[in-house]
């Protein structure tokens, strides 16, 4: 086995047809953009490509810098899947938010006095005239992602400072979105029929049924969930015919919510959750308790309506407004 520093070093590629790569692994950087400085900014992509054509799959995570899990969820397939498709091609993109990713924030940050952090899924496809987050996207989605995909997957966690368990966005609307979010096997899918700028939402209205799915925690390593989720887009990958296998039967998951209600803090201080993920809850039931910098009771806080605990506080400290408790009914 050779280590990265006895490689020979990686073509740097400013376009991607995957169609005209010839059968096996290609490993690249993608020059998306230039910072300030004029530095090129590079991604990681990985193509793996079967003899026999077929269909495209393309995988993205990091859109959010401190999404970690996602991250390592496409390496681990990467490495699972590399040299064994029998049809197809995948393209894996497994750091989109490059400088996102080093600052250790969920944001792209620039150096342009005139632009704030931009959180990255609320501007897809980007802008070739726009700021630098818009050009960022309008180059990575016209020539790295939209020419490359049939269908797609974006991976994610939940914000830092909260909890998710394996979770999925997929639009019910879109039959494929729909039996890809249950192929999953995840603990819960919301029908998200798709909010502006959102990289899901921008691939199903290009023709190109995804789904986007949350493993677990930001900046929280959870092997477990990674594991289920790679699991998971292999049977994705069988009923597509990527790879050879046995097709499961693709059945309802245990939670289908059509709604999510968020509960917020009312004014600042330590919130303690007083329930677990995916427990039941019943409208009036106690969810979280709240306390002053002297530690005494401030304030409780109760479910509105029965429904399912998708996410909660795992950081006490709570700013007025920020999340405490998630329901998914």
């Amino acid at each position: 086995m050779k280590y990265l520093s006895e490689q020979e070093p990686l073509p740097v590629i400013h376009t991607l047809d995957v169609d005209s790569l010839s059968p096996g692994t290609h490993k690249f950087w993608f020059q998306v953009s230039t910072n300030a400085m004029g530095v090129p900014i590079q991604l990681p992509v990985v193509v793996v490509k079967a003899a026999q054509s077929g269909p495209k799959l393309v995988v993205t995570a990091g859109v959010h810098g401190d999404e970690l899990n996602g991250i390592l969820t496409a390496h681990k397939l990467i490495r699972r899947i590399e040299n064994s498709l029998d049809s197809g091609v995948i393209t894996i993109v497994p750091s989109v938010n490059i400088p996102g990713i080093l600052s250790h924030s969920r944001d792209f940050n620039s150096s342009d006095p005139d632009a704030s952090p931009a959180n990255l899924n609320r501007f897809f496809p980007g802008n070739p005239e726009g700021d630098a987050a818009n050009r960022y996207l309008d180059s990575l989605w016209s020539r790295l992602l939209k020419p490359n995909a049939n269908i797609a997957i974006d991976l994610h966690t939940q914000t830092r400072g909260a909890t998710y368990p394996l979770y999925v966005f997929a639009d019910f609307r879109l039959d494929t979105s729909l039996e890809m979010a249950r192929l999953i096997e995840p603990d819960a899918i919301l029908n998200d029929p798709g909010d502006a700028g959102v990289l899901e939402t921008v691939w199903n209205s290009s023709g190109i049924p995804s789904i986007t799915i949350e493993v677990g925690m930001g900046k929280i390593t959870q092997p477990e969930l990674i594991e289920r989720t790679v699991e998971g887009i292999q049977r994705i990958l069988v009923h597509h015919g990527f790879v050879k296998g046995n097709r499961v039967k693709t059945e309802p998951c245990a939670i289908e919510g059509q709604e999510v209600v968020t509960i917020r803090a009312r004014q600042g201080g330590f919130v303690l959750p007083q329930v677990d993920l995916l427990q039941t809850v019943k409208e009036g039931e106690l969810v979280a308790r709240q306390f002053d910098s002297f530690g005494q009771l401030t304030d409780t806080y109760h479910a509105p309506i029965d429904a399912t605990v998708l996410s909660y506080n795992v950081d006490s400290l709570r700013d007025p407004g920020a999340l405490v408790v998630r329901l998914i009914r």
